[in-house]
C-alpha cells in the first residue's frame, strides 16, 4: 500500500519495468496493426530496464533527446520512429547516430508507436473525441478489428460553417492558423454560408485518402500535408479541406499517452511541457515516479 507523503509524491511499494510499460502500450495499440513499411516497438534499449521517468514526444528531435538525457529519463516514447530504414553504422558523424548514441550512453530505452497507434488506439480518437469533442463514427480505412482503423468520420458538436469549424479547431488544438481549401464541385466555390454537420479526420498526412473521403460522401476533411495538386483534386471532388498541419494534429500524442500511463501505473507526478512546434516548445510530458523500497 502506498504511503502518502504530500500532495505530489507517494512512496511506491514496487518498481516499474520498461516491459510493463510496453505491454500496456501494445495492449492499447498492438504492433501487428502497423503498416508493413513502418518500424514500431522497442527500437533501442532493454525491456528489463527499471523506469522512474518517461518522456513522451511526437518526434525524437535532438532537442527532445537532449531533454530526455538532462531530465534523467529512463525511457523515451515517440509517435514517429527515429529509425525507419536500415542503419549500417552508428557514429557521431550523422544526426541519427548522435541521437542514438546519446540515448544509449544515458541508458534510455526508446520506443515508437506510429501507424499501429494511427490504426488502433488511436490517434484519431485522441484528436477527434478527446481534444476536439467531436463524436467519431466509422473509420475511413478499416482494419480487421471491429470499429477500428485509420481516420474517422465524425459528427460536429453542432452544424457549422467552414469558418466556424476552422476557428473551433484552432481554439481547441491551440493552433495559430489552419489552411482552408474550399470545394469547387461545379467549377465554382461553395458558398461561405454552407453548413456542415460532419467531418472526416485523418491526423498526420491524409492526402492519399481524399478519394475515399469523397466516396464516403463527406464534404469536409481535416488533415495535414496537403499540397496544391491534392487540394485541387479534392475541390473538384466536392471535398473542402482544412489543413491543420501534420504536427498540429498529432502533437496531442504526448499528452494523450502521458495520461494513459498515469491511469495505468502508480506514477506520482507529471511535469507537462507540452506545446506546439510553432511556439518553439518541446512537445513532451515527463512522468515521474518516486520509489522507496
Amino acid at each position: 500500500m502506498a504511503k502518502k507523503l504530500d500532495d505530489n509524491h507517494k512512496i511506491i511499494s514496487r518498481t516499474i519495468s520498461c516491459n510493463e510499460i510496453i505491454d500496456k502500450l501494445e495492449e492499447l495499440s498492438p504492433k501487428q496493426y502497423a503498416c508493413e513499411w513502418d518500424n514500431v516497438g522497442l527500437l533501442l534499449g532493454t525491456r528489463d530496464r527499471e523506469v522512474n521517468r518517461v518522456m513522451v514526444a511526437l518526434d525524437a528531435t535532438m532537442e527532445v533527446v537532449k531533454a530526455a538525457c538532462d531530465e534523467k529519463c529512463d525511457m523515451l516514447i515517440t509517435h514517429h520512429p527515429l529509425i525507419f530504414s536500415s542503419v549500417k553504422k552508428i557514429t557521431d558523424e550523422t544526426v541519427l547516430g548522435k541521437k542514438l548514441l546519446l540515448l544509449a550512453q544515458n541508458g534510455i530505452s526508446y520506443y515508437a508507436m506510429h501507424t499501429n497507434f494511427d490504426t488502433v488506439g488511436s490517434m484519431t480518437h485522441a484528436v477527434a473525441d478527446v481534444f476536439l469533442g467531436f463524436d467519431s463514427k466509422e473509420p475511413i480505412e478499416e482494419c480487421d478489428l471491429p470499429e477500428e482503423g485509420m481516420g474517422r468520420i465524425a459528427i460536429l458538436p453542432k452544424p457549422m460553417t467552414s469558418d466556424e469549424v476552422c476557428e473551433y479547431i484552432k481554439e481547441h488544438l491551440e493552433l495559430s492558423q489552419v489552411t482552408y481549401y474550399p470545394a469547387t464541385p461545379d467549377g465554382e466555390e461553395i458558398p461561405a454560408d454552407k453548413v456542415f454537420d460532419k467531418i472526416a479526420i485523418m491526423p498526420g498526412s491524409g492526402k492519399s485518402f481524399i478519394n475515399k473521403v469523397a466516396a464516403m460522401g463527406c464534404e469536409l476533411y481535416l488533415t495535414g500535408d496537403i499540397g496544391y495538386h491534392e487540394a485541387q483534386n479534392a475541390a473538384e471532388l466536392g471535398v473542402s479541406i482544412i489543413d491543420a498541419t501534420h504536427d498540429g494534429l498529432e502533437k496531442v500524442f504526448a499528452r494523450y499517452i502521458a495520461d494513459v500511463l498515469k491511469c495505468n501505473f502508480p506514477l506520482t507526478d507529471t511535469k507537462d511541457n507540452s506545446g506546439t512546434v510553432k511556439e518553439s516548445k518541446i512537445p513532451y510530458s515527463i512522468i515521474l515516479q518516486k520509489v522507496d523500497n
